[in-house]
């Protein structure tokens, strides 16, 4: 005998959720945004600080949801809002990315050399050291929801 699976996309896995335990969604919703939020103060305290400024790249790392945020100037080639109310993300400085990766050697037009920046990696190591974490605490949320309408 086979086994047949089907694989059905995120639409309509928490559309089916839906049907079945309404107070899924917004139990997820909260573990995303205290995830956030906990990740961000994880990655607090590895950001470099000896930067100009002292700390000030530091103190802009939050964890928040995308939807509620003002874009001063949207990316190029970027359609606008994310579809998901609930889609959380973490944000800092623009500068995080020439800290996270570092840049090569850069040169002035006349020649003089500017110097490399190191890469001081401490989003993506957190990141990836909490992830497990992060996934229970969402599936803990939705099994929550569960249990207590099944408990009803």
């Amino acid at each position: 005998m086979r086994i047949k699976t089907k694989i059905e996309g995120r639409d309509a896995v928490m559309r089916r959720l839906r049907q079945l335990v309404p107070e899924a969604e917004k139990e997820l919703a909260k573990a995303q945004l205290e995830g956030a939020q906990e990740l961000a103060e994880r990655i607090r305290p590895r950001a470099p600080v000896g930067e100009p400024g002292g700390g000030q790249y530091a103190a802009s790392i939050k964890g928040e949801r995308i939807a509620g945020r003002e874009v001063a100037k949207p990316r190029k080639g970027a359609k606008g809002q994310t579809k998901d109310p609930n889609a959380t993300g973490i944000f800092a400085s623009p500068l995080w990315h020439l800290l996270e990766f570092g840049t090569a050697e850069r040169f002035h037009k006349s020649g003089k050399s500017v110097g490399a920046g190191p890469a001081i990696p401490h989003i993506f190591p957190t990141y990836r050291a909490f992830r497990k974490r992060l996934r229970r605490m969402m599936a803990g949320a939705v099994s929550k929801a569960v249990r207590r309408v099944r408990n009803k």
